[in-house]
């Protein structure tokens, strides 16, 4: 009932909405684009909602005819009908609920993405190449670049640490929920007795925010070259290019070695140091507010071990919706759509839970 409710409120907003468009004072002012981009929005809400009323409106005629009419022929016709409808219902109602969600307006943003190796040495630096690996297969099926911002090697060719951007319409939205420690158990190459290992990777997924939304004073930051080390030619060593940047107030540093350009390697910088204070901003936001979530995002799930990728039993398994599949090289392969869609419904189902305890509340 109370979804109901917000339904028929969105209805009266939208055709206000409609009214107002069509007011010539309004079309081709400055508020036109804002109404019409509302507008589109809730169309998304509302075409669906009336075709839920056509729907219920032939369920309470199949229902009707059932009980008056004394032809069998024309009953079952009229219980087909009704069987129908009611599924197609349950389907539109469902989508509906989760459309009522508030879109988060940081999914359509570019995101910067850090993964280090945690416990287990070489084998988990080696890891962490493999889930960059994966993530730069999905990044490709998904058609977003992945931009290397920062990395730090291991002889065997693992990542103790690795930066980089994610840039594409909806990047952030498609990552966010890879944020948290990730679990690998399998038996490594420099194993000679086949004996199962444990490692962990760290990922931390953080939105890339503009100049404007986090703004960084000259005097605050302190920049600092140096040599590359990472790969570029014999240009690396020669040329102090990498750029390391000290945020004085908030202590935080970041660096970029990856571009030949030294302007490059500091626009770069500059662009990690952003994401990083926005997350640390959000930190102190989510503390205060003390809300707890199923679904965590961002660097609320550092600490958390979200995922377990077990090669002896070729499976996956993301703890936070205890959900497995079994197909575990074709998840390495970046076929993780599966799971990113899976997580993306169960924290929408957790905010329209949230939405209904707060209805009512108040109600």
């Amino acid at each position: 009932m109370l979804i109901r409710n917000k339904l028929e409120e969105i209805a009266r907003e939208y055709r206000a909405l409609e009214e107002e468009m069509g007011k010539p004072e309004v079309i081709g002012g400055p508020r036109y684009l804002e109404i019409s981009q509302k507008y589109a929005r809730l169309r998304k809400i509302v075409e669906p909602y009336e075709r839920l009323k056509t729907l219920d409106k032939t369920i309470d005629g199949a229902k009707v005819l059932m009980s008056e009419t004394g032809d069998g022929e024309l009953r079952a016709l009229a219980q087909e009908e009704l069987t129908h409808a009611e599924s197609e219902r349950d389907k539109l109602l469902e989508q509906i609920r989760l459309s009522l969600v508030p879109e988060d307006p940081r999914d359509a943003n570019n995101a910067i993405i850090e993964i280090r190796g945690g416990a287990g040495g070489d084998e988990s630096a080696l890891f962490a190449a493999e889930l960059l690996r994966m993530y730069q297969k999905y990044a490709e099926t998904h058609r977003l670049k992945i931009d290397i911002l920062e990395a730090h090697t291991t002889p065997l060719g693992g990542f103790k640490q690795v930066t980089f951007s994610v840039v594409g319409n909806g990047a952030y939205g498609k990552f966010k929920f890879e944020s948290g420690v990730h679990r690998v158990q399998r038996v490594p190459d420099t194993e000679a007795s086949g004996r199962v290992h444990t490692s962990t990777v760290t990922v931390a997924v953080l939105p890339e925010v503009q100049d404007v939304d986090i703004v960084i004073k000259d005097e605050d930051v302190e920049i600092a070259t140096f040599r590359s080390s990472g790969p570029g030619g014999q240009n690396v060593n020669k040329v102090e290019s990498a750029v390391r940047i000290l945020h004085k107030p908030s202590g935080l540093v970041v660096a970029c070695q990856e571009e030949r350009s030294q302007h490059k390697n500091k626009e770069k910088a500059l662009k990690l140091l952003r994401a990083r204070l926005q997350e640390k901003h959000e930190e102190e936001q989510q503390k205060k507010q003390s809300q707890q979530r199923r679904i965590q995002v961002g660097s609320a799930a550092r600490s958390e071990k979200i995922r377990t990728y077990n090669f002896p039993q070729n499976r996956v398994t993301d703890h936070r919706i205890d959900l497995t599949l079994h197909q575990l090289p074709e998840v390495m392969e970046g076929n993780i759509d599966e799971l990113i869609d899976a997580l993306a419904k169960a924290y929408r189902e957790d905010q329209l839970a949230e939405l209904e305890t707060s209805a009512k509340a108040f109600s």
